[in-house]
């Protein structure tokens, strides 16, 4: 069913979603959110610090015409008019993995985790890639990466990503995320676990594809893995470490509600870390939603509420406290090695 919005025109999506987008995104936003899914959003794309500088690049562009600025509160990104993004493609800047066209919520989720040279992080959900290079990027090749992905055909691009970023220090697993926990308890400094998700916050209005197989009873299934997933992530992660847990739905059953769910499983060895995000679009966390009450603490999480700039996203950073024990249980499962190199006996990380 379609919708009429005498703010944007009218809105193709199905009813159900729109007057749940009504009730989630604040007054004084709605209006610039409608619109967002309409109209050409800039084109956004990063600097590889691994391949070439920020100096190097500019003139590289500069010299084929395309007009770019930067991004003043990530010093790795920049954006580019809508009509650049075919010529974009196109040059050997991009072929060969200088840069990196990718949305400016996912930049912003690597920012915000931070991670650091020497480090091991995991990567839970990793395929296509595009964070996974960028935390390389991040951490100068030192250290090590490991990127889980479980469906065979995203793991191939995943690698492919990695070869052309010039990323070193990766290892690839294919293998369920929700099984790596248990396998490599109290490991990892840092987990980064973008959930698969209803992917809502990449409707757009012109594409019905892009909306065709949303439903309530989706966002359900979705909620079920990203639970698991999330329990696993915190089992991975060492006493002390961060876990940044984010998804690309406004949905709180996929957000909120996974992380309350988590928290209460946790019991006091987990709490929310405040995010300090300095941009107009972004809000905080919910505390209830439709008459059900979510832990004080989701305030801390951060809405980004998407623009002609970037889309929507959810981020939450959890902690885990440098007394907390794992009494999460899973079912085992065989953790294989990517199918670029041959399956070891090994199914831990080495």
């Amino acid at each position: 069913m379609a919708m009429s919005d005498s703010a944007a025109g009218e809105l193709p999506f199905p009813t159900d979603f729109v007057a749940r987008l009504r009730d989630l995104i604040p007054p004084e936003h709605l209006q610039k959110c409608l619109e967002s899914f309409w109209g050409q959003r800039w084109v956004s794309f990063r600097v590889n610090t691994l391949k070439v500088t920020a100096q190097e690049l500019e003139k590289e562009l500069e010299a084929l015409g395309i007009s770019f600025q930067r991004v003043p509160w990530l010093p790795e990104a920049y954006l580019a008019p809508p009509e650049n993004r075919e010529t974009l493609v196109n040059t050997h800047a991009f072929l060969e993995g200088r840069i990196y066209i990718q949305d400016l919520s996912s930049m912003l989720a690597v920012h915000v985790l931070d991670p650091q040279p020497g480090e091991e992080i995991l990567d839970l959900a990793a395929a296509p890639g595009g964070k996974t290079c960028h935390v390389a990027a991040r951490m100068k090749n030192q250290g090590r990466i490991a990127a889980v992905e479980v469906i065979p055909q995203r793991l191939y691009k995943l690698v492919a990503n990695l070869e052309r970023s010039g990323v070193t220090i990766v290892k690839t697993y294919l293998a369920d995320g929700r099984t790596i926990g248990k396998k490599t308890p109290n490991r990892f400094d840092r987990v980064l676990l973008d959930a698969p998700c209803s992917s809502e916050a990449r409707f757009d209005a012109r594409d019905p594809a892009s909306w065709k197989h949303w439903n309530l009873r989706k966002i359900a299934e979705c909620a079920r893995k990203q639970k698991g997933l999330l329990l696993s992530a915190l089992e991975a992660v060492r006493p002390g470490g961060l876990v940044l847990y984010c998804t690309c739905s406004f949905a709180p059953e996929e957000n909120e509600a996974v992380v309350d769910h988590v928290l209460q499983q946790a019991q006091g060895g987990v709490f929310v870390e405040a995010l300090n995000i300095p941009l107009p679009n972004a809000i905080p966390g919910l505390t209830k939603w439709q008459g059900r009450e979510y832990h004080p603490s989701l305030e801390l999480a951060c809405r980004i509420l998407p623009t002609h700039e970037m889309h929507g996203f959810f981020m939450c950073c959890l902690r885990k406290t440098e007394e907390a024990t794992d009494t999460y249980r899973r079912r085992e499962r065989k953790w294989s090695r990517s199918p670029k190199h041959r399956p070891r006996e090994k199914d831990a990380p080495s």
